[in-house]
């Protein structure tokens, strides 16, 4: 990858050169592409490989958040588990969501949205949100990353986030506690240095 572009680069420099592989998604493997200049191009990685371990099955229907999709791993298990859900694949590289709209098509689901994060309509509300957050944008980027899609949830809904424990990962979990205080922040699951964190909106009251 050259030295001006990262997974985060909005329009990476290197030329895109796409490629087969295949990854295990939603319990069988796919055939599937990806390109050079996205985040974990080669395989699922570990901390994504984490959450999909430990996030409860995704809601049947209703609009569906995957924030840094890269390649699409979260956006597409969401759209194989929940093919009457509508599925937000937002990233600001838009190779990757190129990439994302690629393997969709090879997958035969039509109910992804893979777009820029200003591309997604301001009045929607998430049943859930999945996101292996990037934690190398660094802490004020990444707050206002959260600060954009947490306020979204739908009333009883989660987020769950994977982050790498050496990363920050508690003190995130107790940020997000005290700048969200509608949301109920725990620690759902700790693997492989890992944290899953999960932001519970509570039911509003009758």
């Amino acid at each position: 990858m050259p030295s001006g572009d990262h997974y985060f680069s909005p329009a990476p420099e290197s030329e895109m050169n796409l490629r087969p592989f295949s990854a295990r998604l939603a319990g069988q493997t796919y055939e599937l592409v990806t390109a050079n200049g996205i985040f974990s191009p080669e395989r699922i990685d570990a901390g994504t490989r984490v959450l999909l371990d430990h996030v409860p099955s995704a809601p049947p229907g209703g609009q569906l958040l995957d924030v840094g999709c890269g390649w699409g791993p979260l956006a597409l298990t969401l759209a194989l588990e929940s093919p009457h859900a509508t599925v937000w694949a937002v990233d600001v590289n838009t190779r990757a969501l190129d990439v994302v709209r690629k393997n969709a098509h090879l997958l035969g689901l039509t109910n992804v949205n893979p777009v820029r994060p200003q591309d997604v309509p301001a009045d929607i509300e998430f049943m859930t949100i999945w996101s292996n957050p990037p934690i190398r944008v660094g802490k004020n980027e990444l707050h206002s990353i959260l600060e954009t899609w947490l306020p979204r949830l739908a009333p009883d809904s989660d987020a769950w986030l994977v982050v790498q424990r050496n990363l920050g990962s508690d003190s995130l979990q107790r940020w997000i506690q005290a700048t969200f205080p509608e949301l109920t922040t725990t620690r759902a699951a700790t693997a492989k240095g890992y944290r899953v964190l999960r932001a519970r909106r509570r039911a509003e009251a009758d």
